[in-house]
């Protein structure tokens, strides 16, 4: 299991997701689910991030099957007019990639193959544009009314954003709910773990303004975990009894 989020901002995109693959007692292994396309310049200038859960095989081919279209094919991730038909392209990969994995899998295997990705960035002459991509190969865009969007195991973190942040919130601000969304994911499933790849694209850039990993030597990090969890009790601790509660 994983998890990852993606904000869609007045100011700009969020993008985070941590990087555990496995998880046991004595299994445990971290792969990025980060993948960042861009061109810096020209008239097909543009900065996609694209973040992944599910079968790691499965998403890996699909960043594969778009990276290799690149390369002497008409259209692609690289020159496509719009986020819109970036999103197309994506869900057609992604449905092509789980039939053929479905299709030569043993008789008595159970693995599933599906993923999910969030898609967003921003092409020259075009806002910038947030997805989330299904494994059937639709896609769903980001609104003002809904600004983010979860993939993985996104319960334990979703109260917190939703808290928290709307299509003006400053990325800053972003930043510090989706790190506390993470930490309590964290703290309720053992499948999701450090590090945390996080970027930000701000509006109009068409280009990362940051790409960072948060890692267990993160002091920042550790602080606001410790923070929050003393908030967290502190507030709890405060709450009256209620009133119809006899000891």
């Amino acid at each position: 299991m994983t998890y990852c989020v993606a904000m869609s901002l007045h100011e700009g995109m969020l993008f985070a997701s941590d990087s555990r693959t496995n998880a046991g007692v004595d299994n445990v292994s971290t792969f990025s689910k980060m993948t960042v396309f861009e061109v810096p310049e020209g008239p097909h200038q543009r900065c996609i991030v694209t973040v992944n859960a599910g079968n790691l095989a499965t998403t890996q081919g699909v960043i594969s099957q778009l990276r290799r279209q690149t390369v002497g094919e008409d259209s692609h991730i690289l020159n496509l007019p719009s986020m819109f038909d970036v999103a197309e392209l994506f869900g057609q990969t992604i449905k092509k990639a789980i039939s053929h994995a479905e299709e030569n899998q043993l008789s008595q295997s159970s693995v599933d193959f599906s993923c999910t990705f969030l898609v967003g960035g921003q092409i020259r002459d075009e806002a910038p544009r947030l997805f989330l991509i299904y494994p059937q190969g639709n896609f769903i865009e980001a609104t003002s009314d809904t600004p983010y969007f979860q993939i993985g195991e996104s319960k334990y973190g979703k109260p917190i954003i939703d808290r928290v942040v709307r299509p003006e919130t400053s990325i800053g601000e972003a930043l510090k709910s989706a790190l506390v969304s993470f930490d309590s994911t964290m703290k309720s499933n053992l499948s999701v773990g450090l590090p945390i790849d996080v970027a930000i694209l701000k509006r109009d850039h068409l280009k990362l303004s940051m790409r960072y990993r948060v890692t267990e030597e993160d002091a920042y990090f550790q602080g606001i975990r410790k923070a929050w969890g003393q908030g967290l009790r502190q507030v709890f601790q405060g709450l009256p009894q209620p009133e119809w509660f006899h000891n």
